[in-house]
Protein backbone atom coordinates (compact mmCIF):
# COMPACT_ATOMS: atom_id res chain seq x y z
CA UNK A 1 0.00 0.00 0.00
CA UNK A 2 1.50 3.29 -1.10
CA UNK A 3 0.93 5.72 1.77
CA UNK A 4 3.32 8.46 0.64
CA UNK A 5 0.94 9.93 -2.00
CA UNK A 6 -2.06 10.45 0.32
CA UNK A 7 0.23 11.59 3.15
CA UNK A 8 1.86 14.16 0.86
CA UNK A 9 -1.57 15.46 -0.22
CA UNK A 10 -2.73 15.67 3.41
CA UNK A 11 0.34 17.63 4.51
CA UNK A 12 0.07 19.96 1.52
CA UNK A 13 -3.66 20.53 2.12
CA UNK A 14 -3.06 21.25 5.81
CA UNK A 15 -0.30 23.75 4.98
CA UNK A 16 -2.35 25.53 2.30
CA UNK A 17 -5.49 25.53 4.49
CA UNK A 18 -3.62 27.04 7.43
CA UNK A 19 -2.10 29.78 5.29
CA UNK A 20 -5.43 30.63 3.66
CA UNK A 21 -7.31 30.83 6.98
CA UNK A 22 -4.48 32.68 8.72
CA UNK A 23 -4.53 35.49 6.15
CA UNK A 24 -8.32 36.11 6.30
CA UNK A 25 -9.15 39.55 7.73
CA UNK A 26 -11.31 39.53 10.89
CA UNK A 27 -14.27 41.10 9.06
CA UNK A 28 -14.50 38.07 6.76
CA UNK A 29 -14.54 35.40 9.47
CA UNK A 30 -18.35 35.29 9.69
CA UNK A 31 -18.92 34.73 5.94
CA UNK A 32 -16.12 32.16 5.95
CA UNK A 33 -17.75 30.34 8.86
CA UNK A 34 -21.06 30.30 6.99
CA UNK A 35 -19.37 28.73 3.97
CA UNK A 36 -17.80 26.02 6.10
CA UNK A 37 -21.22 25.33 7.63
CA UNK A 38 -22.54 24.65 4.14
CA UNK A 39 -19.68 22.24 3.47
CA UNK A 40 -20.36 20.51 6.80
CA UNK A 41 -24.02 20.14 5.85
CA UNK A 42 -22.90 18.24 2.75
CA UNK A 43 -20.92 15.97 5.07
CA UNK A 44 -24.10 15.28 7.08
CA UNK A 45 -25.94 14.24 3.91
CA UNK A 46 -23.07 11.95 2.89
CA UNK A 47 -22.92 10.40 6.37
CA UNK A 48 -26.68 9.76 6.33
CA UNK A 49 -26.38 8.08 2.92
CA UNK A 50 -23.57 5.84 4.17
CA UNK A 51 -25.53 5.02 7.34
CA UNK A 52 -28.50 3.91 5.23
CA UNK A 53 -26.51 1.70 2.84
CA UNK A 54 -26.63 -2.08 2.78
CA UNK A 55 -23.57 -3.14 4.81
CA UNK A 56 -23.89 -6.90 4.19
CA UNK A 57 -21.39 -6.95 1.31
CA UNK A 58 -18.52 -8.25 3.41
CA UNK A 59 -16.57 -7.59 6.54
CA UNK A 60 -18.38 -6.64 9.72
CA UNK A 61 -21.67 -4.80 9.11
CA UNK A 62 -21.92 -3.85 12.79
CA UNK A 63 -18.67 -1.88 12.67
CA UNK A 64 -19.77 -0.11 9.47
CA UNK A 65 -23.10 0.85 11.01
CA UNK A 66 -21.48 2.11 14.23
CA UNK A 67 -18.90 4.16 12.28
CA UNK A 68 -21.58 5.67 10.04
CA UNK A 69 -23.72 6.66 13.05
CA UNK A 70 -20.66 8.27 14.63
CA UNK A 71 -20.04 10.13 11.35
CA UNK A 72 -23.63 11.45 11.34
CA UNK A 73 -23.31 12.59 14.97
CA UNK A 74 -19.93 14.27 14.42
CA UNK A 75 -21.02 16.07 11.24
CA UNK A 76 -24.27 17.24 12.87
CA UNK A 77 -22.37 18.52 15.91
CA UNK A 78 -20.05 20.42 13.57
CA UNK A 79 -22.96 22.08 11.75
CA UNK A 80 -24.83 23.04 14.94
CA UNK A 81 -21.68 24.38 16.59
CA UNK A 82 -20.82 26.38 13.48
CA UNK A 83 -24.24 28.00 13.38
CA UNK A 84 -24.05 28.85 17.10
CA UNK A 85 -20.65 30.47 16.64
CA UNK A 86 -21.85 32.37 13.55
CA UNK A 87 -24.91 33.62 15.44
CA UNK A 88 -22.74 34.77 18.33
CA UNK A 89 -20.35 36.59 15.99
CA UNK A 90 -23.23 38.34 14.22
CA UNK A 91 -24.65 39.50 17.57
CA UNK A 92 -21.32 41.19 18.29
CA UNK A 93 -21.81 43.48 15.29
CA UNK A 94 -25.40 44.51 16.10
CA UNK A 95 -25.85 47.90 17.70
CA UNK A 96 -27.92 48.02 20.83
CA UNK A 97 -30.99 50.25 20.74
CA UNK A 98 -30.74 53.15 23.15
CA UNK A 99 -33.83 53.93 25.19
CA UNK A 100 -35.14 57.44 24.89
CA UNK A 101 -36.06 59.22 28.15
CA UNK A 102 -39.74 59.34 27.12
CA UNK A 103 -39.86 55.59 26.57
CA UNK A 104 -38.27 54.82 29.94
CA UNK A 105 -40.83 56.99 31.83
CA UNK A 106 -43.75 54.98 30.52
CA UNK A 107 -44.60 57.34 27.67
CA UNK A 108 -45.51 60.40 29.84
Amino acid sequence: MDILGPLYIFILAAFVGYNVIHKVPPLLHTPLMSATNAISAISVVGAIIVAGMDHNTGGSPVVAIIMSVIAVAAATTNVVGGFLITDRMLKMFKKEKKETPAASEGGK
